[in-house]
């Protein structure tokens, strides 16, 4: 029986958590789309910097959690590989929100399962049951449906976030196979805390290329609008927050538990979304979106029952 005590602290962790993933969802939506601060992959080395710096104070100073320590160099190639692939995922879920509402960001995002179960097949040749598979069909029509009903489709941004989701799926696939060994797990906080600094050291030269007027950019729009500085920083330290919080909302409760949360997670983000962008939205694109969502829901569930 939990305690009001706890069942208290595990509120407020869903509450932190909810707070963090669609607050920097919003913000990242804010600044790259409708303040002018189109940088994606300086935006993210920002996150990955505040990521680097919080996750050292929260483990060494706050012992969060225990400090593991990398064992190998091959332990440190198979992070650093994991850490490519997250920056990725993320700089183009960032690029993505530039040319796409928020509402269908999401909608293409819960796709993760359908890219998670096909990755796993092909890396590590586990096959689920056939009631799993047959869950994953409404997972991509919905998404389909939604596309076609879409009033902003954006190919360019609509390619980003599909490829953004699939590198997600990519990495807690790869992850599972290059941390396998007992001796190599990491728990996701001390994996971020090794993550972030090569992401940074990696996301840095490609700004400078790929970006070459974000710093005149950012200071000349910094000195018009001090706000922006707030708002940043928020956002970067949201990131780290989401991760945070997510990792205690997993370790305080139970898989089922995580599940429906996260589904709902997303549908809160859309109606949020909406309220605030104004996006246009119509019956088409939320019966997309609906679909999606329950064959989410129906691929968790037959994955408990028939895994």
């Amino acid at each position: 029986m939990v305690s009001k005590r706890e069942a208290l602290f595990i509120a407020s962790l869903v509450v932190l958590w909810y707070s963090a993933n669609i607050g920097v969802l919003l913000l990242n939506k804010f600044l790259l789309s409708n303040y002018g601060f189109g940088f994606p992959i300086f935006l993210t080395m920002c996150h990955m910097s505040a990521c680097a710096v919080l996750s050292y104070v929260s483990i060494v100073f706050f012992k969060v959690v225990p400090l593991q320590m990398i064992k190998s160099r091959s332990q440190f190639l198979r992070i650093a590989t994991l850490s490519v692939v997250f920056c990725g995922s993320v700089v183009g879920g960032n690029i993505s929100l530039r040319y796409l509402a928020v509402s269908f960001n999401q909608a293409v995002g819960a796709t993760t399962p359908f890219f998670t179960a096909m990755f796993a097949y092909l890396m590590t040749l586990k096959r689920e049951a056939w009631v799993t598979y047959a869950a994953l069909v409404p997972v991509v029509a919905g998404v389909v449906i939604a596309s076609g009903g879409e009033p902003s489709f954006h190919l360019f941004g609509f390619i980003m976030c599909l490829s953004a989701t699939a590198a997600r799926a990519f990495k807690s696939v790869l992850q599972g196979i290059l941390l396998s060994s007992e001796g190599e797990k990491l728990n996701s906080m001390n994996l971020l805390l090794y993550m972030s600094p090569i992401a940074v050291l990696v996301l840095l030269p490609a700004t400078l290329v790929m970006e070459p007027g974000v710093l005149d950019f950012t200071l000349a729009l910094g000195a018009k609008h001090r706000l922006m500085w707030l708002l940043l920083f928020i956002d970067s330290v949201a990131a780290y927050l989401a991760n945070l919080s997510n990792f205690l909302v997993t370790k305080n409760t139970s898989a089922l538990t995580l599940q429906v949360l996260g589904n709902a997670k997303g549908a809160v983000a859309v109606v949020i979304s909406i309220l605030l962008f104004q996006n246009p939205v119509t019956f088409v694109g939320i019966g997309g979106y609906t679909i999606t969502v329950m064959g989410v829901v129906a691929y968790g569930e037959a994955k408990r029952r028939f895994s």
